[in-house]
C-alpha cells in the first residue's frame, strides 16, 4: 500500500505536468541558438541590424511562418534575463516587494510565431521603434500584482538603472510556462527596436507549416549566406526541449511503478498461498460444514472473506502509513496532494481487487472437497 500509493501520486502527477497548460502553441515551432563574431558585432545596434537582417532573410523561406528572437531556450529557468520593475507611483518598500519578472525582448510577430493570445489592447507594431514612445506588453500576473482588478493599459511602468526609464503598457497576454515547466511565469515583453539591454538576444523562435526539424539544413544554409559571421549552432522543435523537464519525473514514475508491481505480486503470491495452506489445513471442519448443508457458495465465500479481510487490515494500516510518508513526496508532485483522495481510493480498491483475485483460486478448489473424504481426513 505504501509504495503503490506513493507510484499513484507521482503517476498522476507526471500525466498532469505532461498535460500542463503552457498557454502557447509548442507545434511546428523551431528553436534555434545563433553564434556570431562579437568582433564584428560588438555593440546592440549592430546585433539589432543584424537580427533584422537575418529575420528577414528567414522568414522569406518558403515554408517559415513567423520568427522572432527569445532571450532563452525552453525551460531555462533563471537562465534568461529577469528584472524588477516598478510602476509609477509606488513607494520604495512597494517597490522592493515587486516580483522578479522574466524580461523578453521580442519583435512583433512574436506572438503570433508562438501562439500566444492577446488578452487585452495589443502587441507590438512596426511603429514601435527607436524615438516612438516606450512600451512594453505584460502578462497577467504581473498586471494583477501593479493595479489588481484595474484595467493596466495605458499604465507606467519604471525600469533600467535607478528606473529612469518609462514605459507605456500597451497589452496583456497570458502567464507562459516557456521557462518553466512547473510553473507559469510572470512575464514583461519589450519590443526589439526599442531595447535599452547592453546585448541583444541570440536564439531564434520560428514556426513553420511542416515539420521544423527538416527545414533546418535550408534556415542554416540561408543564414551562412547572408551573414558570413554567423552561424546557426544548434536547432531543435519545440518538443525537443519538453524531454528535459519532463525526463526525471518519468524516471521517478519508471522505478515507483517497478518497485509498486513488484510488492504487489509478492503480496497477491503470498496472499493466495495463505488462502492454499488455510484450505489445506481445514479440509477437514470444510467437509464437516458441507455435510451439514454447507453449500458450494457458501465456502467460496468464507474462504473470500479471509482472505478480504487480511486485505482489509493491511490496507488500513498501508493507508495509515500512506499518509504520514507520503507527505515526504510534496517536492516531486504537481498539482497533486500527499493526501490525494482520488488517488488513495483508486490504490486501495485496486489492491482489494488483487486481493480477491488471490483468493479466488483457493476458494474454488475448497468448493470440490469431497465430503466423504474429508472428513477422513485426519483433524
Amino acid at each position: 500500500m505504501l509504495v503503490l500509493s506513493a507510484a499513484g501520486l507521482i503517476a498522476r502527477s507526471l500525466i498532469k505536468l505532461e498535460r500542463a497548460e503552457l498557454s502557447f502553441e509548442p507545434s511546428h515551432v523551431l528553436i534555434g541558438d545563433l553564434t556570431l563574431r562579437y568582433d564584428q558585432f560588438d555593440t546592440p545596434a549592430k546585433q539589432r541590424a543584424l537580427l533584422e537582417r537575418l529575420l528577414s532573410q528567414v522568414r522569406a523561406i518558403p515554408g517559415v511562418r513567423g520568427a522572432s528572437p527569445v532571450v532563452a531556450v525552453p525551460f531555462s529557468g533563471s537562465g534568461g534575463w529577469d528584472g524588477k520593475p516598478a510602476a509609477e507611483g509606488q513607494s520604495k518598500e512597494e517597490t522592493d516587494a515587486n516580483p522578479m519578472l522574466n524580461m523578453e525582448v521580442v519583435t512583433p510577430d512574436y506572438f503570433e510565431t508562438l501562439g500566444i493570445v492577446v488578452r487585452r489592447g495589443r502587441v507590438f507594431t512596426d511603429a514601435d521603434r527607436e524615438g516612438a514612445p516606450p512600451v512594453v506588453v505584460l502578462s497577467e500576473s504581473a498586471a494583477r500584482h501593479y493595479w489588481g482588478s484595474d484595467d493596466p493599459i495605458g499604465k507606467r511602468l519604471r525600469m533600467g538603472e535607478n528606473f529612469q526609464r518609462t514605459a507605456t503598457v500597451v497589452g496583456v497576454v497570458p502567464d507562459t510556462r516557456y521557462r518553466d515547466l512547473r510553473d507559469a511565469r510572470a512575464s514583461i515583453y519589450h519590443p526589439l527596436r526599442q531595447s535599452f539591454f547592453p546585448y541583444m538576444p541570440m536564439k531564434l523562435a520560428i514556426r513553420t507549416s511542416g515539420s521544423p526539424a527538416e527545414l533546418v539544413p535550408t534556415i542554416r544554409r540561408v543564414i551562412a549566406e547572408t551573414e558570413p559571421g554567423v552561424a546557426l549552432a544548434s536547432a531543435a522543435p519545440f518538443r525537443t526541449f519538453l524531454e528535459g523537464p519532463l525526463a526525471q519525473p518519468r524516471l521517478n514514475a519508471l522505478l515507483l511503478g517497478v518497485f509498486a508491481g513488484s510488492a504487489v505480486v509478492l503480496a497477491a503470491v503470498g496472499l493466495f498461498g495463505a488462502m492454499a495452506t488455510m484450505v489445506r489445513q481445514r479440509t477437514r471442519e470444510l467437509g464437516v460444514r458441507m455435510a451439514l448443508g454447507a453449500t458450494a457458495p457458501d465456502l467460496r465465500r468464507m474462504v473470500m472473506g479471509r482472505g478480504l479481510a487480511i486485505a482489509a487490515a493491511g490496507s488500513a494500516l498501508g493507508l495509515v502509513g500512506a499518509l504520514l510518508a507520503n507527505r515526504l513526496l510534496s517536492a516531486l508532485l504537481y498539482e497533486v496532494a500527499p493526501t490525494d483522495l482520488v488517488t488513495l481510493a483508486a490504490v486501495t480498491g485496486f489492491l482489494v481487487g488483487v486481493a480477491a483475485l488471490a483468493s479466488l483460486v483457493p476458494a474454488q478448489s475448497s468448493t470440490r472437497i469431497d465430503a466423504v473424504i474429508a472428513l477422513r481426513a485426519e483433524g
